[in-house]
């Protein structure tokens, strides 16, 4: 059972005072910015008064499961950037923020009149990040970059999967949302260059180029230079490492999966005494790691009849009372039945006017002194527009005549 929390608005975390304007649409902008705005930031999101992000537009049942996760703690303003007086109101906005988001195409921004020269003439201490496919310069700088291409072309999909089987994606946004960790990150160093009293800092904002391919590759650990030592591609080896062994899932008497990882030769040997092959050890074809990834099918074979012959829960036992690293392969409904996902928190309900209550991760990473909060819902469409019009000096008589053009949505 999963702990119901309520929103904190009054909470203060460690970026609160900082204003971040996010013009990015679908999950990689938007994982930055749900990342400093969990932190405290005040993250405005621009959306298009007739559609808002199309994140709205992923639903499960009728609702916009992806938006509240990603969308809360932040501020919704309505606005159609079409409307020259949209883009003047966002031209001000950006020039009291001191973080801009956008994914548009590389030259995008710039056509707009928005180009970093001219922002940082107005905001020099604005710090811009660019998400894009491949990036702002390069032969694939025009190429459009949804998340599935770069995992395609990263190598990661070539890498996953079984060898006798086609190369298989990730079920889930991964490029986008490993991208918008790296961003986050890239704010905050940018951010440390801004801070005045820093040794040798210049005080001056900057931009991030922020790619899906770059760290999409990144997270490949030393393919490369495998590739370059050998001269060789590893095949698809499923739940197999090319680099250690044993390591797979393994199948129980009642059907459930158990993951096993033993990739130092201590825990091997441990592993293979527990299930009663120690002579295995001694045997020059498991001695060692090396020999243990060149003969993995024979390795794991006494391991997978060993599981396959006890229930998932006694497998379970008798690894933690041998100290085995090895855990159970969740589907999400046991991880949400997990005492230790319960206890600590890691998924909660918050109230939602939908759903009554909705689950989602909480705030990712926790610090002692000065942790994040779940602050608010994920905003309706336009539903702070009139709040940041006030905070950009616009009356009242200005926010009715700016929605009555068009130019922006009140929520």
């Amino acid at each position: 059972m999963l702990h119901r929390r309520e929103f904190e608005p009054g909470a203060t975390p460690p970026l609160s005072g900082l204003r971040v304007v996010d013009l990015s649409r679908l999950v990689a902008g938007n994982m930055v910015s749900l990342q400093l705005a969990d932190h405290g930031a005040e993250v405005i999101k621009i959306e298009d008064p007739a559609k808002g992000d199309p994140l709205r537009a992923w639903r499960t049942d009728g609702h916009s499961l992806h938006w509240k996760v990603y969308a809360r703690n932040k501020k919704s303003l309505a606005l159609d950037l079409r409307h020259k007086d949209g883009l003047a109101i966002l031209a001000d906005l950006i020039a009291s923020s001191d973080v801009l988001i956008e994914n548009f195409r590389p030259g995008t921004l710039e056509a707009m009149g928005l180009a970093p020269a001219v922002l940082h003439a107005r905001n020099p201490k604005l710090i811009i990040v660019r998400v894009s496919g491949f990036g702002q310069d390069g032969p694939y700088r025009e190429r459009p970059g949804f998340g599935t291409l770069v995992e395609g072309m990263s190598g990661f999909a070539a890498m996953n999967g079984f060898g006798d089987r086609e190369p298989v994606l990730p079920p889930l946004a991964l490029a986008d949302m490993v991208a918008g960790l790296y961003g986050a990150f890239a704010v905050m160093i940018a951010r440390r260059e801004v801070e005045a009293g820093r040794p040798n800092g210049t005080g001056r904002g900057q931009v991030i180029d922020l790619p899906l391919l770059d760290p999409m590759i990144s997270i490949l650990g030393p393919q490369a230079a495998m590739f370059q030592v050998s001269g060789e591609i590893p095949p698809r080896t499923g739940s197999r490492s090319n680099t250690t062994s044993p390591r797979n899932v393994f199948r129980t008497r009642d059907g459930r999966y158990i993951a096993i990882s033993a990739s130092i030769q201590a825990m091997a040997e441990r592993l293979l005494r527990t299930i009663g092959r120690e002579d295995m050890i001694s045997d020059p074809r498991f001695a060692n790691n090396t020999a243990r990834v060149a003969n993995a099918a024979e390795c794991e074979a006494p391991i997978a009849a060993f599981i396959a012959a006890r229930d998932s829960a006694e497998v379970l036992a008798i690894f933690e009372k041998a100290e085995i690293t090895a855990a159970p392969v969740y589907d999400i409904d046991q991880l949400i039945d997990d005492p230790h996902v319960a206890e600590r928190e890691i998924l909660v309900e918050l109230p939602d006017a939908d759903l009554g209550h909705v689950a989602m991760h909480a705030v990712v990473p926790r610090l002692a002194a000065t942790p994040g909060a779940i602050r608010s819902p994920a905003p309706g469409l336009g539903e702070h527009t009139a709040e940041v019009l006030r905070m950009l000096g616009r009356d009242e008589a200005a926010i009715t005549a700016l929605a009555a053009s068009g130019a922006v949505k009140l929520g």
